[in-house]
Protein backbone atom coordinates (compact mmCIF):
# COMPACT_ATOMS: atom_id res chain seq x y z
CA UNK A 1 0.00 0.00 0.00
CA UNK A 2 1.41 3.41 -0.91
CA UNK A 3 1.95 6.28 1.50
CA UNK A 4 -0.85 8.18 -0.24
CA UNK A 5 -3.32 5.33 0.12
CA UNK A 6 -2.22 4.84 3.72
CA UNK A 7 -2.87 8.50 4.42
CA UNK A 8 -6.28 8.27 2.72
CA UNK A 9 -7.12 5.19 4.79
CA UNK A 10 -5.99 6.91 7.97
CA UNK A 11 -8.01 9.99 7.12
CA UNK A 12 -11.07 7.83 6.41
CA UNK A 13 -10.63 5.99 9.70
CA UNK A 14 -10.31 9.27 11.59
CA UNK A 15 -13.40 10.65 9.89
CA UNK A 16 -15.33 7.48 10.68
CA UNK A 17 -14.11 7.60 14.27
CA UNK A 18 -15.23 11.25 14.47
CA UNK A 19 -18.70 10.24 13.26
CA UNK A 20 -18.86 7.42 15.77
CA UNK A 21 -17.70 9.60 18.66
CA UNK A 22 -14.95 8.84 21.19
CA UNK A 23 -13.10 5.56 21.10
CA UNK A 24 -15.12 3.14 23.27
CA UNK A 25 -11.87 1.71 24.58
CA UNK A 26 -11.10 5.09 26.07
CA UNK A 27 -14.53 6.56 26.73
CA UNK A 28 -17.30 3.98 27.00
CA UNK A 29 -21.04 4.30 26.75
CA UNK A 30 -22.48 5.46 30.07
CA UNK A 31 -25.53 3.19 30.12
CA UNK A 32 -27.84 2.16 32.96
CA UNK A 33 -25.40 -0.46 34.17
CA UNK A 34 -22.36 1.84 34.14
CA UNK A 35 -20.59 2.08 37.48
CA UNK A 36 -18.12 4.86 36.74
CA UNK A 37 -18.23 8.13 38.71
CA UNK A 38 -18.63 10.23 35.53
CA UNK A 39 -21.98 8.69 34.62
CA UNK A 40 -25.02 10.89 34.98
CA UNK A 41 -27.34 8.03 35.88
CA UNK A 42 -28.35 8.34 39.56
CA UNK A 43 -28.32 4.54 39.80
CA UNK A 44 -24.51 4.67 39.77
CA UNK A 45 -24.47 6.54 43.08
CA UNK A 46 -22.51 4.86 45.85
CA UNK A 47 -24.73 2.52 47.87
CA UNK A 48 -24.01 4.16 51.23
CA UNK A 49 -24.52 7.69 49.86
CA UNK A 50 -27.63 6.80 47.89
CA UNK A 51 -29.49 5.59 50.98
CA UNK A 52 -28.04 8.12 53.42
CA UNK A 53 -31.50 9.45 54.28
CA UNK A 54 -32.66 5.92 55.12
CA UNK A 55 -29.61 5.32 57.35
CA UNK A 56 -30.25 8.58 59.19
CA UNK A 57 -33.94 7.78 59.76
CA UNK A 58 -32.99 4.31 60.99
CA UNK A 59 -30.42 5.80 63.39
CA UNK A 60 -33.07 8.21 64.69
CA UNK A 61 -35.49 5.36 65.34
CA UNK A 62 -32.81 3.26 67.06
CA UNK A 63 -31.81 6.24 69.19
CA UNK A 64 -35.34 7.03 70.31
CA UNK A 65 -35.98 3.35 71.08
CA UNK A 66 -32.70 3.03 72.97
CA UNK A 67 -33.48 6.13 75.00
CA UNK A 68 -36.87 4.71 75.96
CA UNK A 69 -35.68 1.20 76.85
CA UNK A 70 -32.28 1.95 78.40
CA UNK A 71 -31.89 5.73 78.94
CA UNK A 72 -28.71 5.31 81.01
CA UNK A 73 -26.76 3.57 78.26
CA UNK A 74 -25.53 6.84 76.77
CA UNK A 75 -24.05 8.15 80.04
CA UNK A 76 -20.72 6.27 79.78
CA UNK A 77 -20.52 7.24 76.10
CA UNK A 78 -20.75 10.90 77.04
CA UNK A 79 -18.41 10.51 80.02
CA UNK A 80 -15.72 9.01 77.78
CA UNK A 81 -16.24 11.73 75.13
CA UNK A 82 -16.74 9.07 72.48
CA UNK A 83 -19.07 11.34 70.53
CA UNK A 84 -16.41 14.05 70.30
CA UNK A 85 -13.83 11.50 69.12
CA UNK A 86 -16.34 10.21 66.59
CA UNK A 87 -16.96 13.72 65.28
CA UNK A 88 -13.27 14.22 64.54
CA UNK A 89 -13.26 10.85 62.77
CA UNK A 90 -16.36 11.96 60.83
CA UNK A 91 -14.58 15.07 59.52
CA UNK A 92 -11.33 13.31 58.59
CA UNK A 93 -12.29 11.37 55.39
CA UNK A 94 -13.73 14.30 53.40
CA UNK A 95 -10.74 16.49 54.30
CA UNK A 96 -8.30 13.68 53.49
CA UNK A 97 -9.96 13.27 50.08
CA UNK A 98 -9.34 16.90 49.06
CA UNK A 99 -6.52 17.43 46.57
CA UNK A 100 -5.16 20.88 47.43
CA UNK A 101 -2.86 20.79 44.39
CA UNK A 102 -5.91 21.77 42.33
CA UNK A 103 -6.08 25.23 43.89
CA UNK A 104 -3.87 26.97 41.28
CA UNK A 105 -6.26 25.93 38.50
CA UNK A 106 -9.17 27.49 40.36
CA UNK A 107 -7.31 30.77 40.84
CA UNK A 108 -6.53 30.89 37.11
CA UNK A 109 -10.28 31.34 36.42
CA UNK A 110 -10.87 34.57 38.29
CA UNK A 111 -14.29 35.39 36.88
CA UNK A 112 -15.83 32.05 37.77
CA UNK A 113 -14.00 31.94 41.10
CA UNK A 114 -15.39 35.39 41.96
CA UNK A 115 -18.89 34.21 41.11
CA UNK A 116 -18.47 31.13 43.30
CA UNK A 117 -17.18 33.28 46.16
CA UNK A 118 -20.26 35.50 45.98
CA UNK A 119 -22.57 32.48 45.88
CA UNK A 120 -20.89 30.51 48.67
CA UNK A 121 -19.81 33.22 51.07
CA UNK A 122 -22.32 36.03 50.54
CA UNK A 123 -25.60 34.81 49.05
CA UNK A 124 -25.65 31.43 50.86
CA UNK A 125 -25.08 32.66 54.43
CA UNK A 126 -27.38 35.67 53.91
CA UNK A 127 -30.18 33.51 52.53
CA UNK A 128 -29.93 31.02 55.40
CA UNK A 129 -29.91 33.87 57.92
CA UNK A 130 -33.06 35.31 56.32
CA UNK A 131 -34.82 31.94 56.40
CA UNK A 132 -33.78 31.34 60.02
CA UNK A 133 -35.14 34.76 60.99
CA UNK A 134 -38.47 34.16 59.22
CA UNK A 135 -39.06 30.67 60.59
CA UNK A 136 -37.42 30.83 64.04
CA UNK A 137 -36.65 34.49 64.72
CA UNK A 138 -39.98 35.41 66.29
CA UNK A 139 -40.68 38.12 63.69
CA UNK A 140 -43.67 36.34 62.16
CA UNK A 141 -46.64 36.21 64.60
CA UNK A 142 -47.50 32.55 64.07
CA UNK A 143 -43.85 31.43 64.07
CA UNK A 144 -42.55 31.51 67.66
CA UNK A 145 -38.91 32.32 68.40
CA UNK A 146 -36.80 29.16 68.62
CA UNK A 147 -33.19 30.24 69.27
CA UNK A 148 -31.88 26.67 69.24
CA UNK A 149 -33.25 25.95 65.77
CA UNK A 150 -32.20 29.40 64.59
CA UNK A 151 -28.60 28.62 65.54
CA UNK A 152 -28.79 25.13 64.06
CA UNK A 153 -29.81 26.49 60.67
CA UNK A 154 -27.03 29.08 60.77
CA UNK A 155 -24.41 26.45 61.60
CA UNK A 156 -25.52 24.60 58.47
CA UNK A 157 -25.74 27.69 56.27
CA UNK A 158 -22.26 28.93 57.12
CA UNK A 159 -20.56 25.59 56.28
CA UNK A 160 -19.77 24.96 52.62
CA UNK A 161 -19.81 21.39 51.39
CA UNK A 162 -16.53 19.56 50.79
CA UNK A 163 -17.70 15.97 50.28
CA UNK A 164 -21.18 15.17 48.95
CA UNK A 165 -20.97 18.00 46.43
CA UNK A 166 -18.59 15.84 44.39
CA UNK A 167 -21.25 13.12 44.26
CA UNK A 168 -24.00 15.46 43.04
CA UNK A 169 -21.65 17.08 40.54
CA UNK A 170 -20.55 13.74 39.07
CA UNK A 171 -24.11 12.47 38.78
CA UNK A 172 -25.11 15.61 36.85
CA UNK A 173 -22.04 15.39 34.57
CA UNK A 174 -20.48 18.56 35.96
CA UNK A 175 -16.82 19.46 35.74
CA UNK A 176 -15.02 17.14 38.16
CA UNK A 177 -11.87 19.22 37.80
CA UNK A 178 -13.54 22.46 38.77
CA UNK A 179 -15.69 20.96 41.53
CA UNK A 180 -12.58 19.42 43.12
CA UNK A 181 -10.80 22.76 42.87
CA UNK A 182 -13.67 24.60 44.54
CA UNK A 183 -13.79 21.97 47.28
CA UNK A 184 -10.08 22.54 47.95
CA UNK A 185 -10.61 26.29 48.04
CA UNK A 186 -13.66 26.09 50.33
CA UNK A 187 -11.82 23.76 52.70
CA UNK A 188 -9.06 26.30 53.24
CA UNK A 189 -11.41 29.30 53.29
CA UNK A 190 -13.65 27.53 55.82
CA UNK A 191 -10.79 27.05 58.24
CA UNK A 192 -10.15 30.79 58.20
CA UNK A 193 -13.69 32.18 58.14
CA UNK A 194 -16.27 29.75 59.58
CA UNK A 195 -15.86 31.06 63.11
CA UNK A 196 -16.14 34.67 61.92
CA UNK A 197 -19.32 33.90 59.97
CA UNK A 198 -20.96 32.11 62.90
CA UNK A 199 -20.04 34.96 65.24
CA UNK A 200 -21.33 37.63 62.85
CA UNK A 201 -24.63 36.03 61.80
CA UNK A 202 -25.48 34.19 65.03
CA UNK A 203 -24.08 36.30 67.86
CA UNK A 204 -23.68 39.84 66.50
CA UNK A 205 -26.26 40.53 63.75
CA UNK A 206 -29.52 39.62 65.58
CA UNK A 207 -29.00 42.32 68.18
CA UNK A 208 -28.00 44.90 65.57
CA UNK A 209 -31.17 44.26 63.58
CA UNK A 210 -33.45 44.64 66.59
CA UNK A 211 -34.33 40.94 66.84
CA UNK A 212 -34.66 41.29 70.60
CA UNK A 213 -36.42 37.98 71.24
CA UNK A 214 -33.80 36.11 69.29
CA UNK A 215 -30.85 38.00 70.77
CA UNK A 216 -32.15 37.41 74.30
CA UNK A 217 -32.70 33.72 73.58
CA UNK A 218 -29.19 33.32 72.24
CA UNK A 219 -27.75 35.08 75.28
CA UNK A 220 -29.28 32.42 77.53
CA UNK A 221 -26.91 29.87 75.96
CA UNK A 222 -23.98 31.87 77.36
CA UNK A 223 -21.66 31.32 74.41
CA UNK A 224 -19.01 33.67 73.09
CA UNK A 225 -16.87 33.97 69.97
CA UNK A 226 -14.03 32.00 71.53
CA UNK A 227 -16.33 29.05 72.21
CA UNK A 228 -17.03 28.92 68.47
CA UNK A 229 -13.39 29.40 67.46
CA UNK A 230 -12.23 26.78 69.96
CA UNK A 231 -14.69 24.19 68.65
CA UNK A 232 -13.63 24.90 65.07
CA UNK A 233 -9.95 24.62 65.97
CA UNK A 234 -10.54 21.12 67.32
CA UNK A 235 -13.25 19.67 65.07
CA UNK A 236 -12.11 21.28 61.81
CA UNK A 237 -8.47 22.11 62.46
CA UNK A 238 -7.39 18.67 63.71
CA UNK A 239 -8.95 16.61 60.86
CA UNK A 240 -7.82 19.28 58.35
CA UNK A 241 -4.20 18.87 59.46
CA UNK A 242 -4.57 15.08 59.53
CA UNK A 243 -6.07 15.10 56.03
CA UNK A 244 -3.23 17.16 54.59
CA UNK A 245 -0.69 14.98 56.37
CA UNK A 246 -2.17 11.71 55.17
CA UNK A 247 -2.33 12.93 51.55
CA UNK A 248 1.26 14.16 51.70
CA UNK A 249 2.58 10.91 53.18
CA UNK A 250 0.30 8.60 51.18
CA UNK A 251 0.94 10.07 47.75
CA UNK A 252 4.68 10.10 48.26
CA UNK A 253 4.82 6.60 49.67
CA UNK A 254 2.38 4.86 47.32
CA UNK A 255 1.47 7.37 44.60
CA UNK A 256 -1.56 9.52 43.86
CA UNK A 257 -3.46 6.77 42.07
CA UNK A 258 -3.22 4.43 45.07
CA UNK A 259 -4.22 7.23 47.43
CA UNK A 260 -7.26 8.34 45.40
CA UNK A 261 -8.46 4.90 44.28
CA UNK A 262 -7.56 2.69 47.27
CA UNK A 263 -6.88 4.60 50.46
CA UNK A 264 -9.47 7.39 50.16
CA UNK A 265 -12.40 5.03 49.40
CA UNK A 266 -11.34 2.74 52.25
CA UNK A 267 -11.65 5.48 54.89
CA UNK A 268 -14.82 7.11 53.49
CA UNK A 269 -17.22 4.85 55.45
CA UNK A 270 -15.79 6.33 58.68
CA UNK A 271 -17.85 9.45 58.06
CA UNK A 272 -21.13 7.54 57.85
CA UNK A 273 -20.33 5.31 60.85
CA UNK A 274 -19.41 8.29 63.04
CA UNK A 275 -22.44 10.27 61.83
CA UNK A 276 -24.87 7.46 62.60
CA UNK A 277 -23.25 6.82 65.99
CA UNK A 278 -23.69 10.50 66.87
CA UNK A 279 -27.32 10.48 65.74
CA UNK A 280 -28.13 7.38 67.80
CA UNK A 281 -26.66 8.97 70.94
CA UNK A 282 -28.34 12.29 70.18
CA UNK A 283 -31.80 10.82 69.74
CA UNK A 284 -31.36 8.51 72.70
CA UNK A 285 -30.98 11.64 74.85
CA UNK A 286 -33.81 13.48 73.10
CA UNK A 287 -36.44 10.78 72.94
CA UNK A 288 -38.90 12.79 75.01
CA UNK A 289 -38.52 15.80 72.72
CA UNK A 290 -39.13 13.73 69.60
CA UNK A 291 -42.22 12.03 71.02
CA UNK A 292 -43.64 15.32 72.31
CA UNK A 293 -42.84 17.38 69.18
CA UNK A 294 -42.60 15.06 66.17
CA UNK A 295 -43.43 17.90 63.76
CA UNK A 296 -40.22 19.76 64.65
CA UNK A 297 -38.29 17.74 62.07
CA UNK A 298 -40.73 18.81 59.36
CA UNK A 299 -40.67 22.40 60.58
CA UNK A 300 -36.87 22.55 60.31
CA UNK A 301 -37.01 20.78 56.95
CA UNK A 302 -39.05 23.54 55.28
CA UNK A 303 -36.44 26.35 55.34
CA UNK A 304 -33.70 23.84 54.50
CA UNK A 305 -35.57 22.68 51.41
CA UNK A 306 -36.18 26.27 50.32
CA UNK A 307 -32.50 27.03 50.85
CA UNK A 308 -31.18 24.10 48.79
CA UNK A 309 -33.55 24.72 45.86
CA UNK A 310 -33.13 28.51 45.75
CA UNK A 311 -29.33 28.34 46.06
CA UNK A 312 -29.05 25.85 43.22
CA UNK A 313 -31.40 27.67 40.85
CA UNK A 314 -29.88 31.09 41.54
CA UNK A 315 -26.29 29.83 41.27
CA UNK A 316 -27.01 27.82 38.14
CA UNK A 317 -28.73 30.82 36.57
CA UNK A 318 -25.81 33.10 37.45
CA UNK A 319 -23.34 30.66 35.89
CA UNK A 320 -25.35 30.48 32.69
CA UNK A 321 -25.75 34.27 32.64
CA UNK A 322 -21.99 34.95 32.69
CA UNK A 323 -21.44 32.50 29.83
CA UNK A 324 -19.96 29.51 31.67
CA UNK A 325 -20.42 26.12 30.00
CA UNK A 326 -22.77 23.49 31.42
CA UNK A 327 -20.15 21.43 33.24
CA UNK A 328 -18.69 24.48 35.01
CA UNK A 329 -22.12 25.95 35.75
CA UNK A 330 -23.18 22.65 37.28
CA UNK A 331 -20.04 22.47 39.42
CA UNK A 332 -20.54 25.96 40.88
CA UNK A 333 -24.29 25.36 41.25
CA UNK A 334 -23.94 22.26 43.39
CA UNK A 335 -21.02 23.74 45.31
CA UNK A 336 -23.23 26.66 46.32
CA UNK A 337 -26.31 24.55 47.10
CA UNK A 338 -24.56 21.91 49.23
CA UNK A 339 -23.46 22.29 52.84
CA UNK A 340 -20.94 20.71 55.17
CA UNK A 341 -23.39 19.13 57.61
CA UNK A 342 -20.58 17.16 59.25
CA UNK A 343 -18.95 20.42 60.39
CA UNK A 344 -22.29 21.91 61.50
CA UNK A 345 -23.07 18.85 63.62
CA UNK A 346 -19.57 18.74 65.10
CA UNK A 347 -19.57 22.40 66.16
CA UNK A 348 -23.14 22.21 67.51
CA UNK A 349 -22.34 19.17 69.63
CA UNK A 350 -19.05 20.63 70.83
CA UNK A 351 -20.61 23.90 71.99
CA UNK A 352 -24.13 22.87 73.06
CA UNK A 353 -23.75 19.10 73.78
CA UNK A 354 -25.31 16.21 71.93
CA UNK A 355 -28.66 16.56 73.71
CA UNK A 356 -29.24 20.18 72.62
CA UNK A 357 -31.86 21.51 70.25
CA UNK A 358 -29.09 23.14 68.20
CA UNK A 359 -27.47 19.77 67.53
CA UNK A 360 -30.90 18.29 66.78
CA UNK A 361 -31.51 20.94 64.10
CA UNK A 362 -28.17 20.29 62.41
CA UNK A 363 -28.96 16.58 62.04
CA UNK A 364 -32.02 17.42 59.97
CA UNK A 365 -29.60 18.92 57.42
CA UNK A 366 -28.36 15.67 55.81
CA UNK A 367 -31.80 14.12 56.25
CA UNK A 368 -33.21 16.72 53.84
CA UNK A 369 -30.16 17.52 51.72
CA UNK A 370 -29.76 14.04 50.22
CA UNK A 371 -33.22 13.64 48.58
CA UNK A 372 -33.44 17.32 47.58
CA UNK A 373 -29.99 17.44 45.96
CA UNK A 374 -30.61 14.14 44.22
CA UNK A 375 -33.77 15.66 42.70
CA UNK A 376 -31.74 18.70 41.64
CA UNK A 377 -29.38 16.39 39.75
CA UNK A 378 -32.29 15.61 37.43
CA UNK A 379 -33.10 19.32 37.19
CA UNK A 380 -29.52 20.04 36.09
CA UNK A 381 -29.62 17.31 33.45
CA UNK A 382 -32.91 18.79 32.18
CA UNK A 383 -31.28 22.24 31.94
CA UNK A 384 -28.44 20.69 29.92
CA UNK A 385 -30.94 19.56 27.29
CA UNK A 386 -33.20 22.60 27.57
CA UNK A 387 -30.71 25.45 27.12
CA UNK A 388 -28.38 26.23 24.23
CA UNK A 389 -24.84 26.28 25.58
CA UNK A 390 -23.06 27.03 22.29
CA UNK A 391 -20.45 29.73 22.69
CA UNK A 392 -20.34 29.55 26.49
CA UNK A 393 -16.93 29.79 28.07
CA UNK A 394 -15.52 26.54 29.43
CA UNK A 395 -13.87 26.27 32.80
CA UNK A 396 -10.92 24.56 31.09
CA UNK A 397 -8.46 26.50 29.00
CA UNK A 398 -7.85 23.66 26.53
CA UNK A 399 -11.50 22.94 25.76
CA UNK A 400 -14.25 24.64 23.77
CA UNK A 401 -17.91 24.02 24.71
CA UNK A 402 -20.26 22.07 22.48
CA UNK A 403 -23.96 22.75 21.93
CA UNK A 404 -25.00 20.78 25.02
CA UNK A 405 -22.65 22.74 27.24
CA UNK A 406 -20.08 20.02 27.83
CA UNK A 407 -16.43 20.69 26.95
CA UNK A 408 -15.83 19.38 23.44
CA UNK A 409 -12.61 17.50 22.79
CA UNK A 410 -10.18 19.59 20.76
CA UNK A 411 -7.67 16.84 20.41
CA UNK A 412 -5.39 18.15 23.12
CA UNK A 413 -4.05 16.19 26.02
CA UNK A 414 -6.00 16.07 29.21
Amino acid sequence: MTDESTADSTGSDQAAQHDRGPDPAVQHDHGPDCGCPDCGDPRTMDFLDKYLTAWIVAAMVVGVGLGSVAPGVVDPIQDLHLVEIGLIAMMYPPLANVDYARLPRVFSQWRILSLSLVQNWLIGPTLMFALAVVFFGGVVPWFPARPEYFLGLLFIGMARCIAMVLVWNDLADGSSEYAAGLVAFNSVFQILTYGVYVWFFALFLPGQLGLDAMATGIETFDIGPWDVFGAIAVFLGVPFAAGIGSRYVGTRAKGERWYDETFAPSISPLTLVALLFTIVVMFATQGDRIVAQPTDVLWIAVPLTIYFVVMFLVSFGMGHAIGADYSTTTAIGFTAASNNFELAIAVAVAIFTVSSGVAFATVVGPLIEVPVLLALVHVAIYFQRRFDWTGHETGRLDRAPSADGSPADTGGDE
